[in-house]
């Protein structure tokens, strides 16, 4: 459908007035006699007045041409037609082609593109992913580490509770080796003064043997007593010590199973540090595709508006090569019409 800018009765003055200059009527210079106009409603107008010369085709005469010339007139008019209709049925059939071979292109392009979108947004759902890993690792990170300070609280405690123990060891040891010295010394004593009495006991009287009898009785009897009192309180001390490094071995167990626990969170620490590490270098990698990414969309695009811009070129060149061509076949018919075509021309232009 034509636009409002450029009006038919303009077209047609324009083309009378090349005619009138002994000039084809073309649409470039239909557009250079007007000086406006866009070439698509220039072309509409001039393929209607050329179908409104075809239907007058058959108006007859003015009077006073011979009927002779007048059907010569109209035979070259005829085939003059017949061979511009067969070129632009050649140009519009080779047009079509290439217009249908552009927009294959054109299409194959968009699928391109549409592949290239399709990735990027892969890549950016696979970047999200790789951003909420990274996220939940750095949390768990950073759970392992506080638990690796308590844990560091906790054997610090234990290793003062330790110290404790040991002070405590060596005191109860200290002090049962005091014991057992006093002990011994006692004892000593208690057999210097035994010794001592029973010498002295022996230098009397045999009529005083039975009370030193008796003596020694007692003195054994005290021996044996005090020997049972230390026995047990031996055996007592014997038992704390006993318990006292039941305990200590307890805690040095305790303390190892901490330390191998403490060595696995380590491990576990520096596992995460290179899983971070790794997810990272993962994520730098997919930036970089994601930048190749657009990179390759960006030049796609560009090739696209460079197909689209060359089809508009040559479809704008099929255009005025058919138009060139049907200035021509004009001009051919016109000039091998000669004088008497005139006539005819005159007619249909005072006929519009």
């Amino acid at each position: 459908m034509a636009r409002s800018g450029v009006q038919y009765e303009d077209v047609q003055r324009a083309i009378d007035t090349l005619m009138a200059r002994g000039e084809a009527p073309s649409v470039q210079k239909i557009r250079e006699a007007l000086g406006t106009g866009s070439f698509t409603t220039i072309s509409e107008h001039l393929r209607e007045w050329r179908k409104r010369r075809e239907e007058n085709r058959d108006v007859p005469p003015p009077r006073g041409m011979p009927a002779a010339l007048q059907e010569l007139a109209e035979t070259l008019w005829q085939q003059a037609q017949e061979s511009a209709n067969e070129a632009l049925a050649h140009y519009r059939r080779e047009a079509d082609d290439k217009v249908a071979e552009a927009r294959e292109s054109v299409a194959a392009a968009e699928r391109r593109a549409e592949d290239a979108e399709q990735r990027e947004t892969a890549l950016s759902a696979h970047l999200t992913r790789t951003e909420e890993r990274l996220t939940e690792q750095t949390a768990e990170l950073a759970r392992l580490q506080a638990d690796h300070d308590a844990l560091q609280v906790a054997e610090a405690r234990r290793r003062e509770t330790r110290g404790r123990l040991e002070t405590r060891l060596d005191e109860l040891q200290g002090e049962l080796e005091r014991q057992a010295q006093a002990h011994r010394q006692a004892q000593e004593e208690k057999d210097a003064a035994h010794q001592a009495r029973l010498a002295q006991e022996e230098q009397r009287h045999e009529a005083a043997e039975a009370r030193l009898m008796g003596l020694v009785d007692e003195a054994r009897q005290e021996r044996q007593a005090a020997e049972k009192a230390q026995a047990s309180r031996a055996e007592r001390l014997e038992k704390r010590l006993e318990a006292a490094q039941a305990e200590q071995q307890t805690l040095r167990e305790a303390l190892q199973k901490e330390e191998k626990r403490r060595r696995g969170e380590e491990q576990t620490r520096r596992d995460a540090e290179t899983a971070r590490t790794s997810l990272d270098q993962e994520r730098a990698r997919l930036a970089a595709r994601l930048e190749d990414a657009q990179a390759a969309l960006a030049s796609r695009q560009f090739r696209v508006e460079k197909l689209e811009k060359q089809l508009e070129d040559r479809l704008w060149s099929s255009l005025e090569t058919i138009r060139e061509t049907q200035a021509q076949l004009s001009d051919t018919t016109e000039n091998g019409a000669g004088p008497a075509s005139a006539g005819p021309e005159k007619a249909d232009s005072a006929e519009s």
